[in-house]
């Protein structure tokens, strides 16, 4: 329940800064008596696109630790988290960034995720089921995928591209909208009953033509990550790690808003793979092996 409180003020805060900041830049409304104003239209959706995204991303280490209820290790009380401050600050230090912040959370699955507003600001967690039935080894190579992550510019790529995407869909969605009610259904004042189905119908099918393109990204992050990991530790224990993966057959229960950050998001059918946030893990070890 908690959860599911912290995603609805997020996104209850996320629209309150936007709906201000439109207000403070002065963006007029979009369709007015005179028509579709593009000018306005595409300021509209740039500021909700780019906007949302960012808003997300800042929030990003604040919301990952309450949906998933990661705790920061911050004085090492045992081994395993003296390990795992030890290891990320080894990691962190060879591809130069600065220290993150290390969580571990209460979980059976095997998982990890990394998140945060830049390369410097950053949060790697673990889940306890990973600590529990990885070796240290495996562990040490999930660290290093995620690390890689960090390092890559991950999040940052990912949200813009995520912005880049959203404003489209806005901005093409009413402008579809407004052009099938002025041309086919021929509304003179204003917009009619048209311009909001169509505008909703195109957004829906406009947003599942964005998300493939923003999960093939993100497949494709995870190949980067994978060779990132392959250096920082080595490509035979990334693979070990991927297999154990494997072997565990859980889908993910991170939250939905977090799936994109874990290392596995659970298994893909043919079609739903135009959609997973990660590869298959038979094809990512496959590429390592070529390593």
């Amino acid at each position: 329940m908690k959860r599911i409180l912290y995603f609805l003020a997020t996104n209850l805060a996320i629209l309150v800064v936007l709906s201000i900041t439109m207000r403070i830049l002065g963006v007029e409304p979009y369709l007015n008596a005179s028509g579709l104003n593009l000018g306005n239209l595409l300021a509209f959706a740039a500021i909700m696109g780019f906007g949302g995204s960012f808003i997300s991303l800042a929030m990003s280490k604040w919301s990952a630790k309450r949906m998933s209820g990661a705790v920061v290790i911050l004085e090492p009380r045992t081994l395993t988290e003296i390990w795992l401050i030890k290891t990320v600050r080894i990691q962190a230090d060879i591809v130069g960034i600065q220290m993150p912040e290390v969580a571990i959370f209460d979980s059976d699955e095997v998982n990890a995720f990394a998140t945060g507003m830049s390369k410097n600001s950053s949060l790697v967690a673990v889940s306890s089921g990973l600590l529990n039935k990885m070796s240290k080894d495996e562990a040490e190579a999930v660290l290093a995928h995620e690390v890689s992550h960090i390092a890559n510019g991950d999040m940052v790529t990912l949200t813009l591209i995520q912005g880049v995407v959203n404003t489209f869909v806005m901005f093409l969605s009413r402008v579809i909208g407004y052009t099938v009610d002025k041309v086919i259904f021929k509304t003179e004042k204003g917009a009619g009953p048209a311009f909001f189905i169509t505008m909703i119908i195109a957004e829906l099918l406009l947003g599942i033509l964005a998300s493939i393109i923003v999960m093939w990204f993100s497949r494709q992050r995870e190949f980067r990550a994978d060779a990132g990991a392959a250096r920082l530790s080595s490509a035979k224990k990334m693979i070990s790690a991927l297999e154990r993966l494997q072997a565990e057959h859980e889908p993910s229960v991170l939250p939905k808003q977090m799936v994109a950050s874990g290392i596995s998001s659970g298994g893909t059918t043919s079609f739903t793979r135009l959609f997973a946030s990660h590869p298959d893990l038979s094809e990512r070890i496959a590429v390592l092996r070529t390593l």
